[in-house]
């Protein structure tokens, strides 16, 4: 038999075992959005006096802190021939080697930076017990930041080889070559990364105006998720971060819009066997736009409808998606197709696009597409990074809660899509790209369609005729 003493303290260690198997359980609850769409709670809420806004999520017994910092400016706000340059900006902040080898190594975490057309995040993983340390090395990013003549060229040069040297896929191409035509020179019709073309012409002096513009507190959040008590991370918050300057006016996201794209599809020659890209586009709504739940679920009774008009499609890749920003995106389908079905593909999704305006969405179809959307929305809240970018987004487009968001998708009608259908496509040009064998494709597309040739000189039009309208404007922050 056991000694009396050692029953009583095994005991203890069984009850203490429990409880912090229940404390763990009932913490990675409070976290991970359920399957029938529940967000997660609302974070802590924390201002500092320079105007950073602070969410805190403590997890309790975890040994990994995660910080993501959103600056809410991206790359749209590129100065005018120079794409690339708030890309370059993020490069920069970090700019030794060795701070990135550190977190990998050392710490077994990650340090990266990335830069869309709305935003530069930057997300740090490491120990919570060296969190200090973590915001040190953040601070010395966003407050000292080490842009010199040097610096700027070496990473310049960094970048464009990177462009020079990726093999680019068609389908990159495609994507690309689709923003071009629907937005023309609008901030959306330029690669957020830039080209070596544009990236050139950015210069040390343009990346400083870029620091002292958007680089400033009161134009940031910060998530703070992990093992870390909130008064800590208050505390070195307010050390370390509280010189971060505070801008006098934060610069609005508002530029001249794009003309109309020209309707006639883009024929661009690829060698590509067999095989052609396609994109069908008309802009989309903003993310913050009433709308935009609908139209996310609108893109999947599209893609339906779009593969039972062409089941071969279903044979490749094929999408449909509506990307929204912080001002009007694309609605676009796309598919890599048999050379032999490109215009019956296109041909088709633009009657998908009219059928959605003409007939009413099925109780099945919308069943389908939201059951679809939601399981895909609460799959990306299902960690602490898709939670960290959720709480972000609704920073950067001025959002409601995710939880609101959640319910809006949940209350989405067939007459929200209808009606969703017709603000998108009644009276709206789409923009039409063809990447491919061009001496295979041309023939098909001109018996069909008028198209444009790319790199084709158009011949001059009689003096009666009306210049067609510019493909784009050029777009400047105001």
């Amino acid at each position: 038999m056991f000694p009396t003493r050692s029953i009583c303290h095994f005991k203890n260690r069984v009850i203490a075992s429990l409880a912090f198997l229940i404390i763990g359980l009932a913490s990675l609850a409070a976290f991970a959005p359920q399957a029938n769409g529940q967000a997660p709670p609302e974070p802590r809420r924390q201002q500092l006096l320079n105007g950073l806004r602070v969410l805190i999520w403590t997890k309790p017994g975890d040994q990994n802190v995660l910080l993501k910092l959103r600056i809410h400016s991206g790359a749209a706000f590129d100065l005018a021939g120079k794409a690339g340059g708030m890309a370059l900006l993020g490069d920069i902040l970090f700019p030794d080697p060795a701070t990135r080898e550190y977190f990998t190594e050392e710490m077994e975490g990650r340090l990266d930076v990335s830069t869309n057309h709305d935003s530069i995040t930057i997300t740090m993983q490491g120990r919570a017990a060296e969190l200090e340390q973590i915001v040190e090395i953040l601070r010395t990013a966003i407050v000292t930041t080490q842009i010199t003549p040097e610096n700027a060229a070496r990473l310049r040069e960094g970048r464009i080889k990177v462009i020079r040297d990726t093999s680019i896929s068609s389908t990159v191409l495609a994507d690309r070559a689709i923003a071009s035509r629907l937005f023309g020179d609008f901030p959306y019709g330029h690669p957020s990364g830039g080209s070596p073309e544009s990236l050139a012409r950015v210069d040390w002096a343009d990346l400083i105006l870029a620091r002292d513009r958007f680089l400033n507190a009161n134009n940031a959040t910060l998530v703070v998720i992990g093992g870390v008590a909130q008064a800590r991370t208050i505390r070195a918050l307010r050390q370390l971060l509280g010189a971060w300057r505070k801008s006098e006016r934060i610069v609005p996201a508002t530029f001249r819009q794009p003309e109309p794209p020209d309707p006639r599809p883009l024929l661009v020659n690829v060698p590509a066997g067999e095989s052609a890209e396609i994109r069908l586009a008309t802009r989309g709504l903003s993310r913050a736009d009433a709308d935009n739940a609908a139209a996310n679920i609108l893109a999947v009774v599209a893609k339906k409808r779009w593969e039972r008009l062409v089941p071969e499609l279903t044979k490749g890749p094929v999408f449909v998606r509506h990307q929204a920003k912080v001002l009007p995106g694309m609605f676009v389908f796309g598919a890599s197709v048999n050379n032999s079905l490109a215009v019956q593909s296109i041909e088709a999704a633009r009657n998908v696009m009219q059928s959605l305006v003409d007939n009413p969405i099925s109780v099945t179809e919308l069943d389908e597409a939201k059951r679809e959307v939601l399981t895909e929305t609460t799959k990306k809240l299902g960690d602490s990074d898709g939670i960290a970018e959720g709480w972000l987004d609704v920073d950067t487009y001025r959002l409601s809660t995710l939880a609101d968001q959640l319910r809006a998708l949940q209350g989405v009608t067939a007459n929200d899509l209808q009606r969703t259908a017709g603000r998108l496509f009644r009276g709206n040009p789409a923009a039409a790209v063809v990447m491919g064998d061009s001496e295979t494709l041309q023939p098909e597309l001109e018996r069909a369609m008028k198209i444009e040739i790319f790199g084709e000189i158009p011949e001059p039009a009689s003096p009666e005729a009306k210049s067609p309208p510019t493909p784009g404007a050029t777009a400047r922050p105001e």
